[in-house]
C-alpha cells in the first residue's frame, strides 16, 4: 500500500473517530492530539538543517557565474520571474475566492499571532546580522539568504570550498532520508491531528477542501495558459497550441509520478525533439529548472497559506503576504523535485509568518491531488524556460521541431 493511500486512510479514519468524539472533545485533545504533536515536532526538527543544507547545495550548483554566463542569467531570471508571478496568482485567487472562509473553529483553538513587522522591516531583516542566531531561531528568510550566499561563495574559492559543499551535500542526503522516515509516520500523525479538530468543530471543517482544490487548479491553469504560452509565443515561433501539444507527454508523466526530477529524462528528450531546442540549452536549463523552478508549488504555497490563515481566522497583512511570496520564491531554489516536497516546503512557509503547522493536517489528505497538478505545472514551466532561453540564444532549429512539422 502506497504512503499516499495510507495518509488518505489515516485522514478518513481520523474524521470518523473525530465525529465519534464530538460529544467529548477533551478526550481527543488529551490523549490523541499529543501523538500529532510528536509528529509535528519531528517535522520541525528537520526544517532548519534540511532547508540550509539543500539550499547550499542547490545554490552551489548554479553559483559559478563564469560558467553560467549569459545563459545562466537568463535562465535564473526567467524562472524567478515566473515563480514570483505564480505566487502572486495563488495569493490573489485565495484572497478573492477565500477557500478557508466558513470554517468557524471553536473558542480557544485560534493561535496567538505576534504583531507582524512592516514591509520595509521585512525586507531589511532578510539579511542576518548573526547567521547562527537565525539558525537557532529558525528565521527562514535569513537562513535562505545565508545558505544561498555561502553556496555561491563556496564555488568561487574552488578546492577550498569542496569540503564544505561535500559536508552540506551529505547533510542534505541525511535529512532527505530522515524526512522519508518521518513521512512514513504521516498517516498516524494526520490521524492524530485531524481527530481533535473534527471532535471540536464537527464535519463542517472539511467542506472547504473541495474549494481549495478548485482554487489551486484554477491557478495552475491560469499560470500555464497566460504566463507560459505568452512568453513562448512572444519570444519564439512556437504557438500556444503547439507548445501544449508538445509538452503534453512530460506533463502527463509528471502528473502521474508527482516528480519533476523523475520526469527529467523525458522532458529533455521531448524538448529537443518536439521543439528543436539544442542539446546544450536543454541539458543546462532543464536540470536547473527541476531544481529551482517550482511555479506550481509556488501557487500551492500561496493558496494554502491563505487557506490556513482563513481557517484559523487570522488576517494576514500585506507585509506577511509579501513574506509568504519571498519565502516561497527563495525556498523554491532548494526544494527537491520529488513527491511530497511541496508539502514539506509548506511547513517552512507557514513558519515564516507564524501560522499554525497544525493547519497543514487539513491539507495532508488531499496533498497528492494537489501534488499531481503542481508538478505538471513545474515541468511545463521547465520546458517553457528552455524554449525561451533557446529562442533568445538562436539555438532552436524550427526545421527539426516535430510540433512545427506536424502542424
Amino acid at each position: 500500500m502506497s504512503l499516499v493511500t495510507k495518509i488518505m486512510i489515516g485522514l478518513v479514519l481520523g474524521v470518523i473517530v473525530g465525529l465519534f468524539f464530538t460529544s467529548s472533545p477533551k478526550i481527543a485533545s488529551d490523549y490523541i492530539k499529543p501523538i500529532g504533536t510528536l509528529f509535528l515536532n519531528l517535522i520541525k526538527m528537520t526544517i532548519v538543517p534540511l532547508v540550509f543544507a539543500s539550499l547550499v547545495v542547490g545554490a552551489a550548483s548554479v553559483g559559478d557565474v563564469k560558467k553560467l554566463g549569459r545563459i545562466g542569467g537568463k535562465t535564473i531570471g526567467y524562472f524567478f520571474l515566473t515563480t514570483a508571478i505564480a505566487i502572486a496568482i495563488g495569493l490573489v485567487l485565495a484572497n478573492i475566492f477565500k477557500p478557508g472562509i466558513g470554517v468557524a473553529l471553536v473558542a480557544g483553538t485560534q493561535p496567538k499571532v505576534n504583531q507582524p513587522p512592516s514591509l520595509i522591516q521585512t525586507l531589511i531583516d532578510i539579511i542576518p546580522t548573526n547567521p547562527i542566531d537565525a539558525l537557532v531561531k529558525g528565521n527562514m528568510l535569513q537562513i535562505i539568504f545565508f545558505a544561498i550566499f555561502t553556496g555561491i561563495s563556496a564555488t568561487y574559492i574552488g578546492e577550498k570550498g569542496e569540503m564544505y559543499l561535500k559536508l552540506c551535500n551529505s547533510l542534505a542526503e541525511i535529512m532527505y532520508k530522515i524526512t522519508e522516515m518521518i513521512m512514513n509516520l504521516a498517516p498516524y500523525g494526520v490521524f492524530a491531528l485531524i481527530v481533535p479538530v473534527i471532535a471540536a468543530n464537527g464535519p463542517k471543517v472539511l467542506l472547504p477542501l473541495i474549494k481549495l482544490i478548485l482554487v489551486c487548479y484554477a491557478g495552475f491553469i491560469i499560470h500555464s495558459i497566460v504566463v507560459y504560452s505568452f512568453s513562448v509565443k512572444a519570444l519564439s515561433k512556437i504557438s500556444p497550441t503547439e507548445f501544449f501539444r508538445g509538452v503534453s507527454g512530460p506533463a502527463a508523466l509528471a502528473f502521474s509520478t508527482s516528480s519533476s526530477s523523475g520526469t527529467l529524462p523525458l522532458t529533455i528528450k521531448s524538448t529537443m525533439e518536439k521543439f528543436g531546442v539544442s542539446e546544450g540549452i536543454a541539458s543546462f536549463v532543464l536540470p536547473l529548472g527541476a531544481t529551482i523552478n517550482m511555479d506550481g508549488t509556488a501557487i500551492y504555497q500561496g493558496v494554502s497559506a491563505i487557506f490556513i490563515a482563513q481557517v484559523y481566522g487570522i488576517a494576514l497583512t500585506p507585509g506577511q503576504q509579501v513574506t509568504v511570496l519571498l519565502t516561497a520564491l527563495l525556498a523554491s531554489i532548494g526544494t527537491a523535485g520529488v513527491p511530497g516536497a511541496g508539502f514539506m516546503m509548506l511547513m517552512m512557509v507557514l513558519t515564516s509568518v507564524g501560522l499554525p503547522l497544525e493547519g497543514a493536517a487539513l491539507i495532508a489528505g488531499i496533498d497528492r491531488i494537489l501534488d499531481m497538478g503542481r508538478t505538471s505545472v513545474n515541468v511545463i514551466g521547465d520546458v517553457a524556460g528552455a524554449i525561451v532561453v533557446g529562442a533568445t540564444e538562436n539555438e532552436i532549429d524550427y526545421d527539426k521541431a516535430s510540433v512545427k512539422n506536424n502542424s
